[in-house]
């Protein structure tokens, strides 16, 4: 598949023809599941979207049965902003229902297969995003990541994936999950493209009240492979990795020091307090954003003997039982009793993880980090939630910190991709994208 950069050369004839053979490569590729629509919007280079971005006139639905019907009326400000820079949508990509999930098997359309091993998750949420480019019928896709849907799923499936910093890319259109930790990003072949995307979708909108106003550098035109870094490396917390991520961890850390890059040995608070704190306040947000799913102003309505019964039942039938869990669990920590016990007091530990990062960075540059504690998990494997939600302990405390991160492949135990991410400072992608740029350049 040819890259972005290559395919915004192209003229408008051989757009439409590459849309023609996208085309032809997806119904090959069907049995991946990662697209879940394949509607067109507009010429230009074809993007693949994730179902819970906005389109003007598209069905989307974030994965779930409860949003079937639901027609946009409108574009996400990221979609008018590929718009102007001659990108254009270009199907919709699977993913777990309401972004709530990391292996995309919660969704509504079905589970989404990884293309280097169909027996195993591509990553979640955004699963169908990563599979798809990682199999070759995307180009690039939209992610959204809220605890490292867009890192973990782009190492899973070998590509690469990059999270912005909160507040530099608009989340207008987004649909919410837990609205202080959303972020729309990118998923790439390359770490060039994703600095390409980037550029091309963030800056400030006065839509979205989380925008930042501060100056928008682009970053594609000023990477530099070559510019040196000092890197803090988190030895605690890959302890309880699996030997294959351990190993690949050192392995990285060398290709870095080789690379002239100063390696600084950093610790930080057990990540058990990550994964309460952020459940607790993912959950929290989202019990309250999915308030708005009843049955009346969108999507699916089953109507029952009176308005009460007509919410129950078609909340209860539209959502799945990952979303109603999390839910659930989100109305009980913010119940009366219970708000200072857990909510107020998961702010408190995510003041102290920012904190943390704080601390860090006021002598490195940036950090390293894988992004799972294990390889891409088989299908059915991790059927306990808490297992599930353990998966993502180095992934969510960046989202939390509010930070930027891009997670690219460094090695391959047999045919499975062991991904690791670079965290930066706020707003600092361009230092991010150049140290992943050297190192994707070190590991060709």
């Amino acid at each position: 598949m040819m890259t972005l950069k290559q395919a915004m050369t192209l003229d408008n004839s051989e757009l439409e023809n590459l849309k023609k053979e996208l085309r032809l490569k997806i119904e090959e590729k069907k049995y991946l599941n990662a697209y879940v629509g394949l509607e067109e919007s507009g010429s230009g280079v074809p993007i693949l979207i994730k179902d819970n971005i906005q389109v003007k006139n598209w069905s989307v639905t974030s994965g779930s049965q409860i949003l079937q019907g639901y027609v946009s009326p409108y574009d996400a400000t990221v979609i008018s902003k590929l718009r102007n820079a001659n990108l254009s949508p270009f199907g919709r990509a699977n993913m777990d229902e309401f972004a709530m999930g990391s292996s995309t098997e919660s969704s509504f359309y079905g589970k989404t297969l990884n293309p280097n091993d169909l027996e195993r998750v591509p990553g979640g949420s955004s699963g169908g995003s990563a599979s798809a480019v990682a199999g070759g019928i995307a180009i690039a896709s939209l992610g959204s990541d809220t605890g490292g849907s867009i890192r973990q799923p782009a190492g899973f499936c070998g590509v690469v994936g990059l999270k912005p910093t909160y507040g530099r890319v608009s989340r207008y259109g987004l649909g919410a999950y837990a609205s202080s930790l959303d972020q729309i990003g990118p998923i790439t072949q390359n770490v060039e493209d994703s600095a390409i995307l980037y550029d091309i979708i963030s800056g400030h909108d006065p839509k979205d009240s989380t925008s930042s106003n501060l100056e928008n550098l682009p970053t594609a035109k000023n990477l530099d492979p070559l510019k040196k870094y000092k890197i803090a490396t988190v030895r605690n917390y890959v302890k309880d990795a699996s030997i294959e991520i351990q190993k690949a961890y050192d392995n990285t850390v060398e290709t870095l020091r080789k690379l002239g890059h100063e390696i600084i040995d950093v610790e930080m608070p057990d990540s058990k307090y990550d994964v309460s704190a952020y459940y607790i306040i993912a959950m929290a947000e989202a019990s309250s954003n999915l308030g708005r799913y009843d049955g009346v102003r969108y999507g699916r309505r089953v109507e029952g003997e009176n308005l009460i019964d007509t919410y129950i039942k078609s909340r209860s039938t539209g959502f799945g039982d990952e979303v109603k869990r999390r839910i659930l669990i989100g109305n009980f920590v913010l119940s009366s009793g219970y708000y200072d016990a857990y909510y107020v007091k998961a702010q408190k530990v995510r003041h102290l993880i920012k904190n943390r990062y704080n601390e860090i960075f006021k002598i490195a540059d940036m950090i390293l980090l894988p992004i799972a504690p294990m390889l891409p998990f088989k299908f059915g494997e991790k059927s306990d939630p808490l297992q599930m939600y353990l998966s993502d302990i180095y992934t969510i405390s960046i989202n939390l910190a509010g930070l930027p991160a891009i997670s690219l492949p460094v090695e391959w135990v047999g045919k499975l991709p062991v991904g690791m991410q670079l965290i930066g400072r706020p707003f600092d992608e361009q230092t991010i994208l150049n140290g992943a740029f050297g190192l994707e350049s070190a590991l060709k």
